[in-house]
């Protein structure tokens, strides 16, 4: 970052309340918003959901009556930003639009993220979790084609390739495998520490979305896919969040949340068209600066240490939500069979036949795997898969459309009947 969040003011707590017409904004046009302004939209959201959810969280486990009012009155105006992005989202787009889009943010940001993380562990973690949100964005352009008859390339804007990456059937795996090794916050690269932190706000964010609004659809098949994809979304908030350190105070990671909202906010004003949202992102970024000056003068009282020594601002990237085709086609030709074995990653060619994710696998399979069952019924009713491979066929032969006997080692591995 070419400013340091630490070394700047911002707006005072009591100037940054909003009333009820500031906070319900114009919403933007879904025919004329850019993919990637959308994307940074909802990402926005999900940075905000999670600091509010944290400073609840932190309330709860705090006695000193202090840092519950400054908590309370910085949460309060988070909650305010929070209404003022998430009010963006018209009420002409409609729920399976919005769910695009929240695939896209998922795929484009842990991309990015993982081509800009040092620790190659953390990195790896990464890359692992992206093949999956990348087959979801898939599952779910098939089901949008189906229920409204519209291509999802609308959405994403050709930005992002719409074709299978590690089949959601597979991705099922036993909840004792979903815990990787953390991180140290002392010792971590700056850029490790706000990778972590916004990529587990998209995923936990995604959660919350599907966890509310998955069984508004009457379709059964659109019911069923909203609930598998739900469950691999908490597997992913899993993963992601046991990479974090567990040891880190309650203060430290309220100075860490704030730092990285600034972060985020600094980093969509770099690329932001929209006049709208760069406006928003603007007056987000001044607010998110006093409360991290809040955060850090608290520490400095209660814990007597300076904050700046978690996190050096100098040495980190501006995020960038932007395309990923290439990378994404290499990633997932060499890394398609990978699960996870405890905190490792391993081919699923590798694991024993007794092994634990195969027993989980059948058992939550069952006879009938809605992901497997919307891309059957897309080619019943369609003639074929909704795809948009702008850059040519899949670059695993198994995930092809006409895959011609060719299979992936999971497919070799775990043969569910609905395959």
């Amino acid at each position: 970052m070419t400013f340091n969040p630490f070394n700047e003011r911002g707006i005072p707590l009591d100037r940054q309340l909003r009333n009820w017409s500031e906070l319900n904004v114009t919403p933007y046009r879904k025919e004329e918003i850019h993919p990637f302004s959308r994307a940074r939209a909802i990402l926005a959201n999900g940075v905000e959901v999670e600091s509010i959810l944290f400073s609840h969280n932190m309330a709860r486990n705090t006695l000193d009556p202090d840092v519950k009012k400054q908590l309370a009155f910085v949460r309060r105006i988070e909650s305010q930003q929070q209404k003022a992005i998430n009010w963006m989202i018209p009420g002409d787009e409609t729920t399976l639009e919005v769910t695009l889009g929240y695939e896209q943010i998922a795929v484009e940001l842990t991309a990015w993220v993982a081509q800009n993380e040092p620790d190659p562990y953390l990195r790896q973690c990464y890359e692992f979790g992206v093949l999956e949100d990348f087959d979801h964005l898939y599952r779910y352009a098939n089901l949008y084609e189906m229920i409204e008859g519209k291509k999802a390339e609308d959405i994403v804007g050709h930005l992002t390739e719409i074709t299978p990456g590690r089949p959601t059937v597979f991705e099922h795996r036993h909840p004792y495998d979903e815990i990787r090794r953390p991180m140290t916050t002392l010792a971590a690269d700056p850029q490790s520490l706000v990778n972590a932190l916004t990529v587990l706000c998209a995923e936990q964010q995604v959660v919350n979305y599907y966890m509310n609004i998955g069984n508004r659809f009457q379709e059964p098949i659109a019911r069923g896919l909203y609930a598998e994809i739900a469950m691999i979304e908490e597997q992913h908030v899993t993963h992601y969040e046991s990479i974090l350190d567990p040891t880190a105070t309650w203060l430290e990671n309220w100075v860490l949340h704030e730092f990285n909202e600034c972060w985020n906010y600094y980093s969509y004003l770099q690329d932001e068209a929209d006049p709208q949202l760069k406006a928003i992102w603007e007056l987000h970024l001044a607010q998110e600066l006093e409360h991290l000056r809040v955060a850090a003068d608290m520490m400095r009282k209660i814990e007597k240490r300076e904050p700046e020594a978690l996190i050096t601002a100098g040495e980190i990237r501006p995020l960038q939500i932007q395309e990923n085709k290439a990378w994404l086609r290499h990633i997932l030709g060499t890394q398609v069979d990978l699960t996870s074995k405890d905190s490792n990653f391993v081919s699923v060619r590798e694991l024993p036949s007794e092994d634990r994710y195969f027993a989980y696998n059948r058992q939550v399979n069952g006879d009938w795997v809605p992901s497997e069952a919307v891309i059957q019924e897309h080619r019943q009713a369609q003639g074929g898969e909704y795809r948009d491979e702008t850059d040519g066929p899949n670059p695993v032969p198994g995930l092809r459309e006409d895959r011609d006997g060719a299979t992936t080692g999971y497919a070799e591995r775990v043969q569910p009947s609905s395959f």
